[in-house]
């Protein structure tokens, strides 16, 4: 799912960089509102699994890599405000320091995996919870397969956003489409059981502090605007 430098043009790699910008001010704002001292450490773990969990990477095209995202689990968690706050922080180290993910590409790389697997993916989790009994095993279900889909849904805006503002002009965009969401289909398998398994120890022992969940305690912000 990184996006390395030269798959885009200045102008697309421009426009995501200030679009993603923008979300992490948003972003932080809201945060603000609800983020207490009784989530921060909830929050902290959840940035430190997500960065571990992105660095087991699957080859997807030449030069562009597939790998669990996280995002869902972190929105369930900690909200989507906060979820793209730790996705953002998570692949700006990682494109400097580790060299994953362009660095013209991060804006696209955080849109894609912050905002349409993070954001996107959280209010899928929340659809599919009003149709549950909103148990604690229905939280994890549902939380698993939005992180599921939420997989694919970041594959598809690549595929978008390549189109749109692509360099590589002989690749074809069917190909392009076919190979990202196939590939991602399969990881989103891993990401739907993983996010299962976690939210449901979290969910099962501590309702009070997942923001997803019914149970929660805290003031919860459903928007990021």
């Amino acid at each position: 799912m990184h996006i390395p430098d030269g798959f885009f043009n200045a102008g697309a790699s421009a426009v995501a960089g200030i679009g993603a910008a923008g979300g992490f001010a948003v972003a932080l704002r809201r945060l603000r509102s609800y983020l207490t001292e009784r989530l921060v450490p909830l929050a902290a773990l959840t940035a430190a699994f997500v960065f571990a969990a992105q660095m087991v990477n699957f080859p997807v095209l030449p030069g562009m890599s597939g790998h669990l995202i996280g995002a869902v689990l972190a929105a369930v968690l900690v909200g989507p405000a906060a979820a793209y706050v730790i996705l953002t922080i998570v692949l700006v180290v990682q494109a400097f320091l580790f060299a994953d993910g362009g660095l013209s590409a991060l804006g696209l790389n955080i849109i894609n995996m912050g905002l349409v697997a993070g954001v996107g993916g959280y209010y899928v989790y929340r659809a599919i919870l009003r149709f549950t009994s909103r148990s604690h095993r229905a939280v994890a279900v549902s939380a698993g397969v939005a992180a599921f889909v939420s997989v694919p849904m970041a594959a598809l805006a690549f595929a978008l956003e390549f189109a749109i503002g692509g360099t590589a002009e002989s690749v074809s965009m069917t190909s392009v489409l076919w190979a990202m969401v196939t590939t991602h289909v399969l990881i989103g398998i891993g990401e739907g059981l993983i996010t299962f398994f976690v939210v449901l120890a979290v969910v099962g022992s501590r309702p009070d502090l997942v923001y997803g969940a019914p149970d929660y305690t805290g003031q919860r912000t459903e928007a990021l605007a």
